[in-house]
């Protein structure tokens, strides 16, 4: 083992500058592999790790031994969301009952039931004794009121008629650990356990909160909205971890034609197949570790500029994008086994025929079966909207990436067989009998790119403009669930005109309504929510936008999302443009140049070597975008959108121009190699 890896070591370090250089691509392209898959798995634990901090607002009802009632609602400043957590203390001859206080807590109070397993603990009392909230260091006296660090500075900055008047009695702000982000504005408020405010019965909706529950501890549930939000994270993944996953196994493979002929002279000279295996993998490790490496330590940089994006209401907390050190490790051990893998997967014909190498025989096609795996995974497609199971969405998904990946060099040599019977010009030929003769390597240059325009076809039919944008004059609006709506209009006027705020005050049904006209700002809105705040116990005054926040925020972050996907995508794509397009005029430098000697024009080459890249990718890109497109449709939320169109059209521009962007890189390379006026081999 010792003689293997120190041949092995002296065979990388004695490929010669060019040699050198095909290292250094691999070992480029495994760094970039592995920072950005860090960035894919970590932003599912960062989403995992807001729902646990979340989660002890979201209650659930005591089985028994009840100590405490909790209910939560959503009030709004300068269009942005505060959640509101009501919090009340039974006494503890009751709590230890597990009941409430006879006649403090109607039918609205969701009745006791199981604590379902797995839900976040957080604040489990003891008999009679009653939890800190987490983030804060008791539980709040009635009236008494805790706000997070946002919402306090937002408390001092802003008039008081316009939000501290809701909080008159202030206790101190609210530790991290109770918050989903920095920016959070959250007030944990105290109240008297037969309070309106925690016997009133409110809706059940959870987009407007959760209805007064006897909790025994602050082990709650991850909201909806939080699984939401952990869905959407576990598609992204998905849609950034397999281009780079493809993308790690072929940086094994980048210098596949120089290795090959190197490894197929051993294997004549005398070495066995174990031997040559063995310094396949030592050799590909070595690089890949060190690129591994390399990677973790550019995402660790990259860290504090990636906690700025703002997803779910907010940036991130720097210890939510942090891998656990069990990740690092096990990131650092799999990302250089998958090129150790990817590498002896090659070896096939050094092994097998190395004198089939060494006399550049051209491989056996391949297999009609890709297809079959292709079509029978889109097949299974349209059933997805018939499952509500998040995994075997994913695994659909991940498949037909995968299919995509499987079918592309087999695309690529029928192209080629096409291209080259149909050819008229000497680049057009070239083109099309290097696309025959070797179409795996062919396909590793055009893949990020072809794969990419999956990602954008998947996600150029999932925004939907699902919402009003114009929600009209400002009205704010409260919902009366018990007690006579005249009787709360009448409080309303009375409230708003000692604020100073000029509104029509009218009940419909249920529901009474200020219009403050067209002319009202931001200011007069919220000096109008302040002075109503309380109006109606447990609700909260809101506009039709006010109504509307979540499913606008959700597109939003879709929005980014997809900009976020889509930029690692093409940084892939991109990179893999560039690291394979020079790894190819280095692996057949030698065909180049007896080319060259034998009169073919430099540019005739170079157009050759362009051909050979932009056939293929308009085909395969095309019909990329078009499973992406087709595997999105059970997902589609109405009809498709102009922004959706626009995105598609501009992965377009810029998969193509990245493509001969990065192409044009490696001119100077070809120029180089084709100048050599004795080429030989390694």
């Amino acid at each position: 083992m010792k003689t293997t890896l120190a041949l092995s070591w002296r065979l990388l370090r004695g490929g010669g500058r060019r040699g050198m250089l095909g290292t250094w691509l691999t070992f480029g392209a495994v760094a970039i592999s592995t920072a950005l898959l860090l960035f894919a798995v970590s932003a599912n634990f960062a989403f995992d790790a807001r729902a646990d901090r979340g989660a002890w607002r979201n209650p659930v009802a005591a089985q028994a031994g009840a100590v405490a009632i909790e209910a939560q609602r959503h009030d709004f400043v300068r269009d942005r969301q505060i959640t509101v957590v009501d919090l009340a203390a039974l006494p503890p001859e009751k709590a230890a009952a597990g009941v409430a206080p006879a006649g403090t807590v109607p039918a609205g109070v969701a009745p006791a039931g199981a604590v379902p397993a797995g839900v976040a603990s957080a604040g489990v009392a003891s008999a009679g004794v009653v939890p800190a909230p987490p983030g804060l260091p008791r539980f709040p006296a009635p009236g008494e009121a805790w706000l997070s660090p946002a919402l306090a500075a937002l408390v001092k900055e802003l008039p008081a008629d316009q939000l501290a008047g809701r909080y008159p009695k202030v206790a101190g702000q609210i530790g991290d650990e109770g918050l989903v982000h920095p920016g959070e504005l959250v007030a944990v408020i105290g109240h008297r356990p037969d309070a309106a405010a925690m016997t009133a019965p409110r809706s059940d909706d959870w987009i407007v909160g959760s209805p007064p529950t006897k909790i025994a501890s602050f082990a709650g549930a991850a909201s909806e909205e939080a699984e939401a939000y952990q869905v959407l994270a576990l598609i992204a993944t998905v849609l950034m971890i397999v281009p780079l996953l493809v993308f790690g196994g072929a940086a094994a493979r980048l210098t596949v034609a120089r290795r090959d002929q190197r490894l197929a002279s051993l294997r004549l000279i005398g070495a066995t197949p174990g031997q040559v295996a063995a310094m396949t993998v030592a050799e590909a490790i070595i690089v890949a570790f060190a690129g591994a490496l390399t990677g973790a330590i550019l995402y660790g940089v990259a860290v504090p500029l990636l906690s700025r994006i703002q997803i779910g209401g907010g940036v991130w907390y720097l210890s939510d994008l942090w891998p656990s050190p069990l990740v690092l490790a096990a990131t650092l051990v799999a990302v250089p086994l998958l090129v150790g893998l990817s590498a002896v997967v090659g070896l096939r014909r050094v092994v097998v025929s190395p004198l089939g190498v060494a006399k550049r025989e051209t491989p056996p096609g391949l297999r009609f079966f890709r297809v079959l795996a292709l079509v029978a995974v889109l097949a299974v497609v349209p059933l997805l909207s018939r499952s509500t199971s998040v995994s075997v969405i994913a695994v659909v998904i991940g498949l037909a990436f995968l299919c995509i990946n499987l079918v592309g060099p087999w695309v690529v040599a029928l192209i080629g067989r096409i291209t080259a019977g149909s050819a008229r010009r000497p680049a057009r030929l070239l083109a099309g009998r290097r696309l025959v003769d070797d179409p795996r390597s062919a396909w590793r240059t055009v893949s990020g790119v072809a794969l990419t325009g999956f990602v954008a076809g998947f996600l150029g039919l999932l925004s939907p403009s699902a919402f009003s944008s114009d929600p009209g004059p400002a009205q704010l609006r409260v919902a009366v669930l018990s007690g006579s709506p005249q009787d709360a209009v009448t409080q309303a006027k009375e409230r708003l005109s000692k604020a100073g705020v000029t509104a029509t005050v009218k009940a419909e049904k249920k529901v009474v309504v200020a219009a403050l006209g067209s002319t009202a700002d931001a200011a007069v809105v919220d000096r109008a929510r302040t002075a109503l705040d309380g109006l109606t116990p447990g609700r909260t005054p809101t506009t039709e936008a006010d109504d509307q926040r979540f499913g606008m925020q959700m597109l939003a972050d879709v929005g980014a999302g997809t900009v976020v996907v889509l930029s690692v995508s093409f940084l892939v794509a991109i990179a893999s443009s560039g690291i394979t397009a020079a790894s190819s005029v280095l692996d057949r430098r030698q065909t180049y140049a007896l080319l060259r000697l034998a009169g073919t024009p430099l540019s005739v080459l170079d157009k050759a070597r362009r051909a050979e890249t932009l056939i293929p990718l308009t085909v395969m890109g095309g019909g990329a975008i078009a499973v992406g497109a087709f595997c999105a449709m059970p997902f589609m939320l109405g009809s498709v959108s102009v922004n959706g169109l626009i995105t598609l059209a501009v992965c377009v521009g810029l998969g193509f121009g990245g493509v001969i962007g990065a192409g044009a890189l490696s001119r100077p390379l070809l120029r180089a190699v084709t100048a050599d006026p004795a080429p030989r081999p390694d």
